[in-house]
């Protein structure tokens, strides 16, 4: 019985150790197969990364939408280029002619829409609701018109070479400010001045 009894023993054991065996086999073999995966799931994820750069590329970049028309990208000055050159001047001449030309249809399409919806609404709500309309966009207008008269001082500016140069010290204005604002006529630093005086006065 002792006998028996010490090889059943010896089985067990022996199947413990079997169990445990292949318990650890298959644990190495997940252990190997991980970085296998993970280097898997890079060269799949390393596309997509590059996809996402190639659309990010395609899209224009907020430098070269800086002025107030869009579609014009920005002018690339050479090195050692003259300042106001031939370039430049067609450059900020299509630039101010394009955005005149927006305004002045904006002008129109407002005209058009207080001739359209203009109405005489029996309820004093809705009256009190479409002139209080009405008055904000004849206001907006009325900058924009203010505005195009600007553009138009800019243009005849460009006809006789004073375009980009400052009113007050008559040096360079430069050509990432006109890009910004294209009828200014002051250089950054008189700006400056103004902008202090018109606050110490007012």
């Amino acid at each position: 019985m002792a006998v028996k009894k010490k090889a059943v023993k010896s089985k067990a054991t022996a199947k413990k150790k079997a169990v445990k065996k292949k318990t650890t086999v298959k644990k190495a073999a997940v252990k190997k197969a991980a970085p296998k995966k993970k280097a898997a799931l890079k060269k799949k994820a390393a596309p997509k990364k590059k996809a996402a750069a190639k659309k990010a590329a395609g899209k224009k970049s907020p430098s070269s939408q800086i002025g107030p028309v869009p579609g014009i990208a920005a002018y690339k000055a050479k090195k050692g280029e003259e300042y106001m050159n031939e370039n430049q001047i067609t450059h900020f001449r299509n630039i101010l002619l394009a955005w005149k030309r927006s305004l002045m249809e904006e002008v129109d399409r407002t005209v058009h829409h207080m001739q359209d919806d203009a109405a005489n609404f029996p309820d004093p709500n809705d009256r009190a609701t479409q002139e209080s309309e009405f008055s904000m966009e004849l206001r907006a207008r009325d900058r924009e018109r203010k505005l195009i008269r600007k553009i138009d001082e800019s243009i005849r500016n460009l006809d006789s070479e004073s375009f980009g140069f400052c009113e007050a010290c008559g040096i360079e204005i430069g050509i990432t400010r006109l890009e910004a604002r294209p009828t200014a006529t002051l250089c950054i630093d008189c700006k400056i001045l103004d902008e202090i005086r018109e606050k110490q006065m007012g």
